[in-house]
């Protein structure tokens, strides 16, 4: 309650949404959630509320539909998405996740387009198994992920006005960084629902086919093609660097740690020597502690 306060928020059911956003930030983005705490209090819930509304979404595709049919679940995603949009465009919202969203978005104006942008993705995935190019794959992971860093500038707030457009393009590549390193952790998974997010292409010059991946034995070929997956994830986080330094100086410890910690993902699969199959590559919390406590000095130093 410390950190709503902080924020300005005192109506009895916004609090209460944002405290469910946040609830879902700690039980779901355990990185997501280490790193918001390196925030002023002031921002923390502001940045809980754009993960609920985009966890909310995740899991009526994924979690709280499985048992609905893909029709049954696209009707269910549209159907409060609209209503989500909806409440934006009015700037009012009686939804347990939306009145928080609803209330960031109004207060750091925050375009709806991101929103509608995501909302697309997670259409995608209930129809799209695979992506021919990068290119195809892009349009995905902007609505999944670079509109997420977006979402977030106005919020971490920058040096000048000057600065928000490279900060922008920054956020962006960085969001990028951060889908494209889940999706090398996650090839497995994401084949038990039916999805490779890793582009056609890309892996056919290696050798790789999908049956090669079913078979779920990292062969020579699938090792050279995830590095190549890898080299795309650190080239988007070192281009990323000097936007983190053009957000406001509190911002930036939570945001550098961020990037630590999600790009460290593929250290991790390196580690395993690429054997995501039979392991999962996660950051230890020796390392956690390693990037965290820093961070945390940093920040409360920039206050």
């Amino acid at each position: 309650m410390d950190e709503l306060k902080a924020a300005g928020i005192t109506d009895s059911e916004l609090c209460n949404s944002y405290l469910e956003c946040k609830r879902l930030n700690n039980l779901h983005g355990k990185t997501y959630f280490l790193a918001t705490r390196l925030l002023p209090p002031e921002k923390r819930p502001f940045v809980h509320a754009l993960y609920g509304f985009a966890r909310y979404a995740d899991e009526i595709v994924d979690d709280l539909a499985s048992t609905l049919s893909e029709n049954e679940k696209a009707e269910s995603l549209k159907n409060w998405g609209d209503e989500v949009l909806a409440n934006i465009k009015s700037g009012k919202s009686n939804d347990h996740i939306g009145a928080a969203l609803v209330d960031t978005v109004s207060r750091f104006s925050i375009p709806i387009s991101y929103f509608e942008a995501f909302l697309h993705s997670m259409t995608m995935d209930l129809t799209v198994t695979e992506y021919h190019t990068y290119e195809d794959l892009y349009e995905y992971v902007y609505g999944s992920a670079a509109v997420i860093g977006l979402q977030m500038v106005p919020i971490l707030g920058t040096i000048s006005k000057q600065s928000l457009a490279e900060a922008n393009i920054a956020a962006e590549k960085l969001g990028t960084a951060f889908q494209l390193a889940n999706f090398i952790r996650d090839v497995g998974e994401d084949l038990t629902r039916g999805r490779v997010y890793l582009p056609v292409t890309e892996l056919q010059s290696y050798g790789v086919t999908r049956e090669m991946l079913e078979a779920r034995i990292v062969t020579p070929q699938i090792k050279n093609a995830l590095k190549e997956q890898i080299q795309r994830v650190r080239s988007l986080q070192a281009e990323a660097r000097v936007g983190i330094k053009l957000l406001s100086p509190e911002s930036r410890a939570c945001i550098e740690a961020a990037s630590e910690l999600y790009c460290g993902i593929v250290d991790e699969v390196e580690k395993i020597d690429y054997q995501i199959f039979d392991k999962r590559a996660k950051t230890s919390n020796w390392r956690r502690l390693k990037v965290a406590l820093p961070a945390y000095l940093k920040a409360r130093n920039s206050r």
